[in-house]
């Protein structure tokens, strides 16, 4: 069954994943033009990766449990896709 993937996930100074259980998913993931700050992800080498605001990308059959973020709190990422 597939099934729509859309959130608004809120950041923290502290790296936490997208999903708290694992969820695998194709989806378009971006740091919205509105956020004050740029958004941080966790490297594969556990270093930061800077997403600048208004920058998205897509990413297929992503487990979203091992995708980490932190920033500015009260910033967002948004994440939409689905299970296809």
């Amino acid at each position: 069954m597939n099934n729509a993937v859309m959130f608004t996930f809120e950041l923290s100074g502290e790296y936490r994943p997208l999903s708290e259980t694992p969820l695998v998913a194709s989806v378009d993931i971006s740091a919205p033009p509105g956020n004050a700050d740029p958004v941080f992800f966790r490297g594969m080498d556990g270093g930061d990766v800077l997403w600048i605001k208004g920058e998205w990308h897509t990413m297929i059959r992503v487990d979203l449990s091992t995708i980490y973020v932190k920033g500015t709190p009260g910033d967002v990422v948004s994440v939409v896709g689905g299970t296809w």
